[in-house]
Formats: structure tokens, sequence, C-alpha cells
């Protein structure tokens, strides 16, 4: 009894000693459509702290035409990596009105290396890396987007 006693306690303290915080990636997003030159994509929302974090990350494939569009409650410069992202990405950094302002290719597996927007950023937009280059959308083409009303952004 003694025995089974101590492999409870350890295995309690171990949950006691896991990460409280640890989101389990890829997290359920809100869904959306956004349109670049007459090119739709569909992105899932990610409008949290949590959600921005997770990303794409522990993924194996997105499906074409899809992406994650990051949604930041402040406009200021904005850095990305690409730690435990499996998936070669392209990302484009969006301006307060949704015009693209820096499109750049990022390499899996990365932690050695930052994405940085240009500039103070609202949105930042990823996709398979190439899309943008094979639907010859350029920095200064506008993003429509029409986000739901409920989204939530902090």
């Amino acid at each position: 009894m003694l025995k089974l006693s101590g492999i409870i306690i350890a295995v309690v303290l171990v949950f006691i000693a896991s990460p409280a915080r640890t989101p389990a990636c890829p997290l359920e997003l809100p869904i959306a459509s956004i349109s670049i030159n007459g090119h739709v994509l569909t992105v899932e929302l990610a409008g949290t702290p949590d959600a921005r974090t997770c990303g794409l990350s522990r993924r194996d494939e997105l499906p074409p035409d899809h992406g994650m569009l990051f949604i930041f409650p402040d406009f200021r410069p904005q850095a990305f990596w690409m730690k435990d992202t499996r998936i070669p990405l392209s990302i484009a950094f969006l301006d307060d009105d949704g015009k693209i302002m820096s499109i750049q290719d990022m390499a899996p597996m990365r932690t050695d290396v930052e994405y940085n927007s240009p500039g103070p950023t609202r949105y930042a937009l990823e996709v398979n890396q190439g899309w943008f280059k094979r639907h010859a959308i350029e920095v200064g083409d506008p993003v429509a987007m029409a986000l739901p009303l409920a989204i939530v952004i902090k």
C-alpha cells in the first residue's frame, strides 16, 4: 500500500510541475475568407496570445489556398520565427489598412532566424511558401478582409 501511495504522489507531482499554460497546437480557431487580387484564401484567425504563439506549429501540411491571419491588438513592429513549424511558409506583413508591406519566405524549424515586419503592422498572413509568387501578389497589394465581428483580439 505504501508503494502505491508513493506512485500516486509521484504522478500528482508530475502534473503539478507541468506548465499550466501550454496550449495544444494546433488550436481550433475561427475561419474566414480573404481575397488578394481576386485570389481567395481560407484563413484561420489568430487573434489571441495563445493562438498567435501556437500559429501553424506542429503541423505536417497546410492545404492549398489556406493560411493563417495573425491579428494584433496594437499597431507595432512584429517578429516571427519558425520554432516547431515543419511547413515552409511565406509571410506577408500588412499595415493597418490591410496593404502588404513586406513578403518573406520562412525556413521550417529555424529558431535562429527572426522574420521582422518592416514597421508597425496590424496583421501577418502566413501561407504555403511560394503562394504569393505563384499568384503574382506583391508588396503594395491590398488584402480584402471581411472578418467576423465576434472575433476576440487581445
